[in-house]
């Protein structure tokens, strides 16, 4: 069966795939386009046991919201130029949605959500054919508060989601606390959520640094209080300064909006090295 162009082209909308290889496939498959779609993915898989090895330091990171629920998706690739094309960047969109819609709890339950008749994993796998570059499934977080919102920073390298504890939060306030995030990268939402290792390590570190300065032992606990105190301050969400208004914190800022508006939780995902 001879193989025409518009055999070629319908399989290439199908897959993804580059005009090349949809030919190849087709002709290997005798113009069966479920047989040609299967060599096309083998190929993919074969692919992405060879690249293994290789780093996968660019991607996507898109997140968005489903009323009481956010999530973050990250797909990573070795080049900037896949990360920045549209196919990509819509795959990564397509494991989004489905996320938003089926809520899932952990990577492997996202791996295993079905998108266009393809388990996420598997879609995955598919592109590393068609681009012939390493890709992972290279974050998943998601949120669940009365309200939620998103923000994805310019460049799609950068994404934040945060909770309030109230419903119908003005949408410019939400985004400001989401860029927030995304700027100024707190740690936790306030200082009682901090982890306690974390406050254990920051304590220790600034009394060796006052013994090193040749400090009293009677003053070392009141100098460790004094740097936890700062460490709030610099790495607590509502304890911040508003990167708008330096004058207030963040939870002043929510306060003048709503005296019981707060953040409950809060994600951030980004691709970019600290």
């Amino acid at each position: 069966m001879a193989v025409t162009m518009a055999d070629i082209q319908h399989l290439r909308k199908m897959t993804g795939a580059g005009m090349m290889d949809c030919k190849s496939a087709l002709n290997e498959a005798g113009g069966d386009y479920d047989k040609a779609i299967e060599i096309i993915r083998k190929k993919g898989q074969a692919v992405a046991a060879k690249r293994e090895d290789r780093d996968a330091a660019e991607g996507c990171v898109l997140a968005a919201t489903n009323n009481d629920f956010a999530a973050i998706v990250a797909i990573k690739c070795e080049t900037d130029f896949v990360a920045k094309g549209e196919e990509f960047i819509g795959m990564v969109k397509k494991i989004l949605n489905a996320a938003l819609e089926n809520r899932p709890k952990t990577v492997e339950e996202l791996n295993e959500l079905a998108v266009e008749g393809r388990k996420v994993h598997e879609l995955i796998t598919d592109r590393i054919g068609v681009t012939g570059e390493k890709m992972e499934l290279g974050a998943y977080e998601y949120i669940t508060a009365a309200s939620t919102v998103a923000y994805i920073h310019p460049g799609n390298k950068l994404a934040t989601i945060c909770g309030f504890n109230q419903a119908g939060v003005d949408t410019q306030v939400g985004k400001d606390v989401a860029m927030q995030i995304a700027a100024m990268n707190p740690v936790s939402v306030d200082k009682d959520s901090v982890p306690a290792e974390i406050v254990e390590q920051e304590k220790k570190i600034a009394r060796e640094k006052a013994i090193e300065q040749g400090k009293p032992e009677n003053i070392l606990d009141r100098i460790a209080e004094g740097a936890l105190t700062k460490y709030y301050k610099d790495f607590t969400l509502l304890n911040q300064d508003f990167v708008k208004d330096s004058k207030i914190t963040i939870a002043d800022y929510l306060k003048n909006q709503d005296k019981d508006l707060t953040v409950t939780d809060f994600k951030r995902v980004n691709l970019n090295v600290e």
